[in-house]
């Protein structure tokens, strides 16, 4: 296709042929004049998507009184630029033409990705933030129009609760990931917005508080629930793991709890070796069972697992004189105890099933006393 240096005198002067040619500016790569054979012209841009790979072209406006040929031009170096820097105004365009809602975006989101690559509990706290946050703000808005203001306001509005604001922010940023995907729009308005800083909980049970805790689930009426709770003690796993966990998950001749990846937060398959007393427990536990339940923790309805074990952790806590303390810290309890007894922080890792060190190096300055003791060591043979 022909190049010139397109000018506004020069745009005039060019004439209709009887096949559509494009001459393209020979000062910004890109930019072009389209000419049909009934004599129309119209600005347009070029460019190659750097996320596709694919060639794409899009009509500024026609040539008339309507747009001058600078306008067109400055118009043509916005767009250009947009896409140099890794935008899609075309996919933009056709976006904001298909009129996707940010309702629209979280259906898809739940069908897409959530339900089918994430866990129920997981799925559900996507629900809470979508149906109580983000959808009562923006469900009509459409996705295209999002920018990052309205996310940064967003966020700023749940100041109260840091930690709902980043998981609502992160929600956020995810599902607008997805949509440069889907091609609903070609950026991101949650990158760069600064989360709030969190206090990570490090609560944890002294060894009075576990006395306390452990007469207080001997005492309850509801031995199952105790039961519950006397195995995520032993084995440091998330109370979601232990109330869906079957027989077939557990090996007891061998000593082991195979948690399937479905199970897990990793979303891989967990090899857990079990404590003698562990294994007694479970043995216990399945001699007072019928031979065909699957269920280790049955509930009140047939094949389904305990749901909701609220009021018995308050009536146990009360009971205990333990305030402050939720069902999730008795993992931090086993973790703390475990490296505060001399183990190390990756064997405690993994037995936590953490994938990043990091997560299991919050328990560090508890290992101080088993370094102390071992710097003692050799003060004591000095002292010989």
């Amino acid at each position: 296709m022909p190049k010139l240096k397109l000018s506004k005198s020069v745009v005039e002067k060019i004439a209709a042929r009887d096949v559509e040619i494009v001459h393209w500016d020979e000062a910004l790569r890109g930019f072009g004049l389209r000419v049909k054979p009934n004599g129309t012209k119209s600005y347009i841009i070029q460019y190659r998507s750097r996320k596709t790979g694919r060639s794409k072209r899009q009509t500024i406006g026609q040539v008339g009184p309507l747009i001058s040929f600078a306008a067109a031009r400055k118009e043509a170096m916005r767009l250009l630029s947009e896409a140099a820097q890794g935008g899609d105004p075309v996919a933009e365009k056709q976006t904001a033409r298909q009129g996707k809602t940010v309702s629209d975006l979280a259906s898809q989101y739940l069908s897409h990705h959530a339900r089918p690559k994430k866990r129920p509990k997981s799925v559900a706290n996507d629900i809470s933030m979508l149906n109580g946050i983000i959808l009562p703000c923006m469900s009509t808005r459409l996705v295209a129009e999002i920018g990052h203001s309205d996310v940064q306001a967003l966020h700023n509005g749940l100041a109260d609760t840091p930690y709902r604001a980043n998981r609502t922010l992160a929600l956020l940023s995810k599902m607008f990931e997805l949509s440069i995907r889907w091609g609903w729009r070609s950026d991101n308005p949650a990158k760069g917005v600064e989360r709030f800083p969190e206090e990570k909980r490090h609560r944890w049970l002294s060894e009075d508080e576990l006395s306390r805790l452990t007469r207080a689930l001997d005492e309850h009426p509801n031995q199952t629930a105790a039961s519950a709770i006397r195995l995520q003690l032993l084995t440091g796993a998330r109370i979601g793991e232990v109330l869906t966990a079957k027989w077939q998950d557990f090996d007891l001749n061998r000593g082991f709890w195979i948690k399937p990846s479905h199970h897990t937060k990793q979303k891989r398959t967990e090899h857990l070796p079990l404590s003698g007393t562990a294994l007694a427990l479970l043995s216990s536990i399945k001699a007072g069972m019928d031979a065909d339940d699957e269920l280790v923790f049955p509930g009140r309805v047939a094949g389904q697992p305990i749901k909701d074990l609220k009021r018995f952790w308050k009536a146990v806590l009360r009971e205990a004189g333990i305030t402050n303390y939720r069902i999730h810290d008795n993992r931090h309890t086993h973790a703390s105890h475990l490296v505060s007894s001399g183990l190390s922080l990756p064997i405690v890792g993994r037995l936590l099933g953490h994938t990043n060190p990091l997560t299991t190096q919050r328990y560090a300055h508890l290992a101080d006393n088993p370094l102390r003791e071992a710097a003692e060591v050799m003060a004591s043979k000095l002292a010989r």
